[in-house]
């Protein structure tokens, strides 16, 4: 997709006001007001355009060019950088997304990507800004409260999306075992780092800029910022609870499977506990039977007597089972009784 630019002038009056191209701008700017330059994927070349009349440093220049940073705010002698994270959850997928901010005395220059849908990160921004313009109007510092306002506010739309996904694969692992796939589990924990390590640092930029560490946001625009302190650190401290459930979610699956396997191997105790009962019983009297059909018996008792003799042997037969059984059944309970 081709790069989208767009110039803005905020005049003193507070109107805002579309420019066709750049030198348009920088010519409205310099009368009254001030500049609000947005860069939708910007080539390097065009950035460099813009070092002479912003003063901007070769760095910076470098860092809008660069994905897939750390959030940071870093002055320079004219100006102050700072990277911010967008957050979208799209298909059990979360894209992070750069957004750059070079804030100086009379202008705020954005320069970011696109969505998921292709479309620039800061698209409609513009109508927050109209609403809001009795604040956005006083300065480059207020304007730029009210992007990031935005930003964090969107934040929140990620981070609820997939405490859902949690919350789903909660349910499945209580109601659903065979089903559960642990696997998605990982792949929240992996989202759930990403976003602590982003509000993290967003955080810590947020911190700097409330002990006015940023010389071109005034001390007024401070409480604006708090405001969204604030909301990052609730973020933040969401995210920790989302990674901790996580965990025991993980332990919980683990406990279940352990669970399972234990019931299945005493399953298999029992049943070759009751094949040994039954072979200990039963062994006496193979070897009897075994005596008993090479006609020893007969032999001992005299062939004429079958009659009787052979009922006899298989009552004693009868009788060395049954007390073989009662024997350990005995045993068995007293065991038991002991332990």
């Amino acid at each position: 997709m081709m790069p989208e630019y767009r110039y803005f002038h905020i005049s003193a009056t507070g109107k805002l006001t579309a420019k066709e191209n750049l030198p348009d701008a920088l010519s409205a700017f310099r009368k009254d007001g001030f500049l609000w330059l947005d860069y939708c994927e910007p080539a390097k070349a065009d950035l460099e355009a813009l070092i002479e009349s912003l003063h901007l440093h070769p760095l910076v220049v470098e860092d809008c060019v660069n994905e897939n940073q750390i959030p940071k705010i870093e002055d320079y002698p004219h100006n102050t950088f700072i990277l911010f994270n967008a957050f979208e959850y799209t298909d059990h997928t979360l894209k992070v997304s750069d957004i750059h901010a070079v804030i100086g005395d009379q202008y705020l220059l954005t320069v970011s990507g696109r969505d998921s849908a292709g479309q620039p990160m800061l698209k409609g921004i513009e109508h927050n800004i109209e609403n809001d313009l009795g604040n956005a109007s006083q300065g480059p510092a207020y304007l730029l409260h009210v992007l990031l306002d935005r930003i964090v506010d969107q934040k929140f739309v990620a981070i609820e999306a997939i405490e859902e996904a949690l919350d789903e694969a909660e349910d499945l692992l209580i109601t659903d075992l065979d089903r559960f796939n642990p696997a998605d589990l990982l792949h929240l924990r992996r989202n759930l780092l990403k976003l602590r390590k982003s509000l993290f640092h967003e955080r810590e930029i947020l911190v700097k800029i409330c002990r006015k560490d940023c010389p071109y946001i005034p001390d007024k625009a401070i409480l604006y910022y708090r405001d969204v302190y604030d909301h990052l650190a609730k973020f933040f401290e969401l995210t920790e609870s989302s990674r901790e459930i996580v965990t025991s979610l993980m332990e919980m699956y683990v406990s279940l499977i352990n669970n399972r396997m234990t019931k299945a191997a005493n399953n298999t105790n029992i049943v070759v506990r009751r094949l040994t009962f039954i072979t200990t019983i039963f062994m006496p009297l193979t070897l009897l039977a075994g005596i008993g059909g090479m006609s020893e018996w007969s032999m001992m008792t005299g062939p004429e007597n079958w009659k009787i003799s052979y009922p006899l042997f298989l009552a004693g037969m009868a009788a060395i089972g049954i007390v073989s059984y009662r024997l350990l059944k005995w045993i068995e309970k007293k065991k038991g009784t002991d332990q």
